[in-house]
């Protein structure tokens, strides 16, 4: 038997399913549904169709249970939706694609349980947003690095930090294309201003040209915020550098030396940036001395 039409074949049997939240931390209660009328198997079953089975596991629990009962109540089977696009059940070697897991979702919303839509739509629209900061930091890279871009992005997908060696490439590789300090200072700290431009909580690329500018001397960094051509972008960098974790060897010391009115300058545009955690940070750092 095909196996993507393997739990169709259990479906034509069932009677009763119920539902419930995997978490059991949903708003939704649990839902049972009966199957005798021949339209809601049928809507169910179309709900349920399995498109293929790739080969892959999903990491977590799931969202959503399904339990198959038959006439005589007993259990068919039971499998587990994740994130509104693949079914867990097991019969199968791997995680199954629906062939419209909105079908599904519609399903469940249109028997009481809406959660599973919300959770959907919040988690695409979070999909969204970072694909954006994703390409608005990819635009944001120095001039030479183009070359780099898989390697860096890669970092977020396999979770490990940049390594030495690709620190010192990137770092060859901006000394060629920008050899004066400040030229330099300003790419780095506009690319660091980019993406989410966040201070924690951000992907694992984000954090490089912030390393990067961990190994520029704190003269260079002053000398690019003094430039006429710094601009807020340049700012946000130099914020979430500054006050970004363990981002400097001597942090405490530049942080301290920073001159008074480039002191004000970053901590205003801290304040006024909307990042809850940023202007935290920068009060900690930046804010004068109450003492």
């Amino acid at each position: 038997m095909d196996g993507t039409t393997a739990l169709d074949s259990v479906l034509r049997r069932a009677h009763v399913v119920q539902v419930s939240s995997v978490s059991g931390a949903g708003t939704d209660g649990d839902i049972r549904v009966d199957l005798s009328d021949p339209a809601e198997a049928a809507r169910f079953r179309t709900a349920m169709a399995v498109e293929s089975l790739p080969g892959f596991h999903c990491m977590c629990l799931g969202d959503v249970r399904f339990e198959v009962f038959d006439r005589a109540g007993g259990r068919l089977a039971v499998v587990v939706l994740h994130h509104g696009a693949t079914l867990r059940w097991g019969q199968w070697e791997s995680d199954a694609v629906l062939a419209d897991g909105r079908l599904l979702l519609a399903w469940l919303d249109g028997h009481g349980m809406p959660g599973p839509t919300r959770q959907f739509e919040a988690d695409r629209q979070r999909a969204d947003e970072r694909a954006e900061e994703e390409r608005d930091w990819l635009v944001a890279m120095p001039a030479g690095l183009e070359g780099f871009a898989d390697r860096i992005l890669d970092l977020s997908r396999t979770g490990g930090g940049p390594s030495p060696e690709l620190l010192a490439e990137l770092t060859d590789r901006l000394r060629l294309t920008f050899p004066d300090p400040v030229e330099r200072v300003l790419a780095l700290l506009a690319w660091h201003g980019s993406g989410s431009g966040r201070c924690s909580g951000y992907p694992v690329h984000e954090g490089v040209p912030g390393a990067l500018l961990g190994r520029v001397p704190i003269a260079d960094l002053l000398a690019g915020l003094a430039d006429p051509r710094a601009e807020e972008r340049h700012d946000a960098g130099a914020v979430r550098h500054l006050v970004g974790w363990k981002t400097r060897p001597r942090r405490k010391q530049d942080v301290a030396g920073l001159p008074g009115p480039l002191r004000a300058r970053l901590l205003a545009h801290a304040r006024g940036s909307g990042d809850s955690d940023k202007r935290r940070r920068a009060e900690r750092w930046l804010a004068p001395s109450r003492a």
